[in-house]
């Protein structure tokens, strides 16, 4: 059966939606003990950016129901927002000492490993108790890389299936013929506006020629005027 309403999905089992849960649960634990309470415009900037990355994947992988072109949109919502939440998390260690690991250093090898084995929140909670606020940092910025990544990925195999399977009105074109196929309905007839029918052995004469009963289907199968529509497909 062909259909065009294809769910992406349960996204909470999408490994780059757990990430940026973590990363979303992060930013609230740092913004809450390492940032002002008030006077501070990073903080609102940082909760939406955190939030904005997790809630547009969540939406993009609903609305890809019906919309691929806007499942991708949303998707690379969240990967501009995850950038913008990158920004703010090395101006805090730039403006605090500098302090962001190097890539080939064996904290941040070491941490990169660790992440890339845990996607839970939980995990993640237990660190934010144990760290410091550079520690959390380089740790949020790692998880932001990996994130990344994912959803660059997610973003091809969404891209691949838009090249093979179309846009919605085209899958639901193609749902349609297919319909009308199954349910012994030809062409559209645009001599007089109507779908003509496939005659079942000259039943009733509906489609034989002047209205006779067709024998098992022989010269009555089809109606005279095209109204098999061999010549008017749709």
């Amino acid at each position: 059966m062909n259909t065009f309403l294809k769910p992406k999905g349960d996204y909470k089992k999408l490994i780059a939606f757990q990430k940026t849960e973590c990363i979303y649960d992060i930013t609230i634990y740092f913004i809450n003990h390492y940032l002002p309470k008030i006077g501070d415009r990073t903080v609102d900037q940082m909760r939406q950016s955190a939030r904005s990355g997790k809630q547009n994947i969540s939406e993009g992988n609903e609305t890809g129901t019906t919309s691929t072109e806007a499942c991708i949109k949303l998707v690379n919502v969240a990967k501009a927002s995850l950038k913008e939440l990158q920004e703010d998390y090395e101006d805090y260690l730039r403006n605090h000492g500098n302090q962001i690991w190097p890539v080939d250093s064996v904290q941040c090898r070491n941490a990169r490993e660790w992440c890339k084995q845990r996607s839970s929140p939980e995990d993640y909670r237990v660190v934010c108790e144990k760290r410091d606020d550079i520690t959390l940092a380089n740790i949020a910025l790692i998880l932001i890389h990996q994130a990344d990544f994912l959803l660059k990925r997610l973003l091809d195999k969404y891209k691949k299936e838009f090249l093979e399977q179309g846009g919605i009105k085209e899958q639901m074109s193609q749902a349609r013929r297919q319909w009308r196929a199954n349910h012994g309905m030809g062409g559209y007839n645009r001599k007089n506006g109507s779908y003509g029918n496939y005659g079942n052995n000259g039943n009733d004469g509906n489609y034989g020629n002047n209205g006779n009963d067709g024998n098992n289907g022989n010269n009555g199968n089809y109606g005279n005027d095209g109204n098999y529509g061999n010549n008017e497909h749709s």
